[in-house]
């Protein structure tokens, strides 16, 4: 698969993988998807929904998990609130680009070049936080979300990107 291949599939997604509204209750519903998912399948990860005002909806770890995921999702957050798209999206388009984060004057300590945010992209609104995942391989936390959101929005036909990239 071409870098521009993948590209297309995260804007797909990311196109497909809208809300009609997003609310506190949403999230609790949302990360318990994703919970369930990640038990189900035995993975060790922490999750979390934020909204762009700071506020953390949910968030949950499991045993294996620690502060230095946290710190991750952070990272994955800030980079999702500002660009409003996956991080995974990001990273390929430096890929594609051979840009760094910092000749997009973002800080490295601050932003997360890697696949685990996704945008929570409310109709007729905007991105209005993020989902995020970390604890797998980049593209893992990236199609455990994209995987999660889609099933509960309902959305049987989502591309999605498998291979480690």
């Amino acid at each position: 698969m071409t870098i521009d291949e993948v590209i297309r599939i995260l804007e797909m997604q990311e196109e497909i993988l809208q809300f009609s509204h997003f609310t506190n209750a949403d999230a609790w519903e949302l990360g318990n998807v994703i919970v369930s998912e990640a038990a189900r399948r035995g993975l060790a990860i922490a999750c979390s929904i934020r909204l762009n005002n700071g506020y953390t909806v949910f968030q949950y770890g499991f045993d294996g998990t620690n502060l230095h995921n946290d710190n991750w999702m952070g990272r994955k957050h800030n980079t999702v609130k500002v660009l409003e798209k996956s991080s995974l999206h990001v990273y390929m388009e430096l890929q594609k680009t051979q840009e760094t984060i910092e000749e997009w004057f973002l800080d490295p300590k601050d932003y997360a070049v890697c696949g685990g945010g996704f945008p929570i992209r409310v109709e007729e609104v905007g991105v209005i936080g993020s989902v995020l995942v970390s604890g797998l391989d980049h593209v893992s936390d990236h199609d455990l979300v994209v995987k999660c959101i889609s099933k509960y929005l309902h959305v049987d036909e989502v591309p999605r990107i498998r291979a480690l990239i």
